[in-house]
């Protein structure tokens, strides 16, 4: 029972960490504006580039990936020490083993679904990209890190944000199945790699249809942010 205590409680903080608004606190901050009213709309990286410039782009990425990584260490050090405050019987090794991979896992899926669908911002917010990669990288390096590398590479020779995003949720998929992972933290890429690819829906359609604006271009009202 303390253990499950913490970990609704660890769920409720990893929730609530990537609900964390940046990009819209960035506007709201630094212009007085709100960010879902100009450029694509959204509050993603990719918009605070567009109204804002690069260094605020460059801090509300940074951001979203820590926050990310922040849900992962609260579901794997602050959970267990919850609920061995809670107990008089601390969780065994063997115990925490096998329960802390299952938080990690659930841990993810909700600090993506608080940056996609934030309490702060009526439900609504980013493709969750930045901080699904930060998830990643908290959970394991190397997927993360393979995550990352092919995310510049995409980004660097098409310069669209969006194909980057969805083409390094793939990679990451491959990855953790291609290196040894526990169980949890597999069906947590996929999910992850999966929702990442359905906020980009709209993308998809521009990407078919040759609209999709590039990085550096000014774009109408669209709908592409990582």
């Amino acid at each position: 029972m303390a253990f499950w205590t913490a970990g609704a409680v660890g769920l409720m903080i990893a929730y609530l960490l990537g609900s964390i608004p940046t990009g819209y606190l960035a506007g709201k901050l630094l212009q007085g504006i709100d960010i879902r009213e100009h450029g694509s709309m959204s509050t993603g990286a990719t918009n605070v580039l567009r109204t804002l410039g690069k260094w605020p782009a460059l801090a509300v990425l940074v951001i979203d990936v820590l926050k990310g990584a922040a849900a992962v260490l609260v579901a794997r050090w602050f959970c267990p020490w919850l609920a061995s405050q809670l107990s008089p019987t601390p969780p065994t090794a063997a115990e925490l083993q096998v329960s802390v991979p299952w938080m990690v896992c659930l841990a993810g899926i909700a600090a993506l679904l608080g940056h996609g669908r934030s309490i702060w911002l009526n439900f609504a917010g980013g493709k969750s990209a930045a901080t699904g990669l930060g998830v990643v990288l908290a959970m394991s390096w190397p997927v993360g890190l393979g995550t990352a590398a092919v995310f510049g590479l995409v980004l660097a020779i098409t310069r669209i944000v969006s194909l980057s995003s969805m083409l390094a949720a793939v990679t990451a998929i491959v990855l953790v199945f291609g290196l040894a992972h526990p169980l949890p933290y597999r069906l947590l890429v996929i999910a992850g790699g999966l929702y990442v690819i359905m906020r980009h829906r709209a993308n998809i359609g521009r990407l078919l249809a040759g609209t999709e604006p590039r990085l550096g271009q000014s774009s109408p009202q669209l709908d592409s942010t990582p």
